[in-house]
């Protein structure tokens, strides 16, 4: 509906001249990573085709197609967004395709270990790279080791790597089946794969692992994709994304009554709703107890330009 066919004329395949430029060009990721473009289906047009169901071309102006996907967006009206879809190629990290795997809304058809030798390269570290473990959060890292521990750590992790490659190798060549000599390969060891996926559940999928608090390899996979993909494929519903769900705020009942409350200078109202809450339970030495929440909440109000009645 609403491609303007006669009967038995063809219909050309859409293009996005931005998309086709890149189209199978490696972008490189980590140092051993990339991902590239196979193909596509859809541009910001189909998604307003969509919701629209039915109407001439060339009857709605550029303004009204991005007034509509930006209503769309910001709505949460996904299904127009399922009418794109994306295929690309991918070299991950085993350990960070653990990660990404999780988005069970994809079609995904990853290299086999137990068909072909495993990829011969291993995610290397940096003697700069390497995390500390966060205090505050079990899954996470917050600053860097100093760089004469990374160096002997970067050292240890490269004698680690070659290793199990000799031994995967030699297991090879003395007949052992590919699916049990691969057993005692590290996670480090980078995985190939075709990942086609929606761009609403692509757009999930970016909203996540983009996130400050995603683990910073996947974060830089997400970027990417982002910036340099998404970006140049549906630059209308890219602008949406940004400004309604990645570089937006969302307030729950409670911080909907506490931002209230500060904004009226009401600050001891403020305070008796974050008691009741128990986001200020004491240790024994007058201390706050650590809360995730209070922590997402001082850094919800400082997005408003507001200061936590509880902060010194």
């Amino acid at each position: 509906m609403g491609d303007e066919r006669t009967d038995g004329e063809r219909m050309e395949r859409l293009r996005v001249a931005a998309v086709d430029a890149i189209l199978g060009e490696p972008f490189r990721v980590l140092d051993e990573g990339f991902v590239r473009v196979v193909d596509y289906m859809g541009d910001d047009a189909a998604i307003v085709q969509a919701a629209r169901v039915s109407y001439g071309k060339g009857t709605k102006r550029v303004h009204e197609d991005r007034a509509l996907i930006r209503y769309l967006m910001r709505h949460s009206h996904t299904t127009p967004f399922e009418m794109c879809e994306l295929k690309l190629h991918v070299r991950v990290p085993m350990d960070v395709w653990r990660q990404w795997i999780r988005h069970r809304t994809a079609s995904v058809n990853e290299y086999s270990t137990r068909y072909s030798e495993a990829i011969d390269a291993a995610q290397a570290t940096p003697r700069d790279a390497w995390r500390l473990q966060s205090g505050g959060n079990r899954q996470g890292s917050s600053g860097r080791l100093p760089e004469d521990v990374g160096a002997r750590l970067s050292e240890e992790e490269a004698a680690l790597q070659r290793r199990a490659r000799e031994v995967y190798e030699a297991r090879i060549v003395a007949g052992v089946a590919r699916e049990q000599a691969r057993k005692d390969l590290p996670l480090s060891t980078y995985t190939e794969a075709y990942w086609k996926i929606d761009l609403h559940n692509l757009l999930h999928f970016l909203d996540l692992r983009m996130d400050a608090h995603a683990q910073q390899e996947i974060r830089e996979y997400a970027t990417l994709i982002g910036d340099e993909i998404v970006a140049r494929w549906v630059p209308i519903a890219w602008e949406a994304f940004l400004e309604y769900r990645r570089e937006a705020t969302r307030l729950s009942r409670f911080e909907i009554a506490m931002v209230g409350a500060l904004a009226c200078g009401d600050e001891a109202r403020a305070r008796a709703l974050a008691t009741e809450r128990g986001l200020l339970n004491a240790t024994d030495d007058g201390r706050l107890k650590p809360s995730r929440e209070r922590q997402e909440i001082e850094e919800k109000l400082a997005a408003f330009g507001l200061r936590a009645p509880w902060s010194t």
